[in-house]
């Protein structure tokens, strides 16, 4: 489980997939396409359902 030092993040790959991933307070992502930070990594799910639906992320 995840404590306040952590967040979620959605990163969109070169080949248009997205993927969560967990990071420290202090970090952000590096990919030029992301969205976040989500409180919960189930958030996270969440939204990236919402992102394959709506055409922005191609599923895994």
């Amino acid at each position: 489980m995840s404590d306040n030092t952590h967040t979620w993040y959605i990163v969109k790959k070169e080949n248009g997939s997205c993927q969560i991933v967990e990071l420290g307070t202090e970090q952000t992502p590096t990919e030029e396409k992301w969205w976040g930070p989500f409180p919960s990594h189930e958030d996270a799910i969440a939204r990236r359902v919402g992102l394959i639906r709506s055409g922005k992320c191609q599923p895994q």
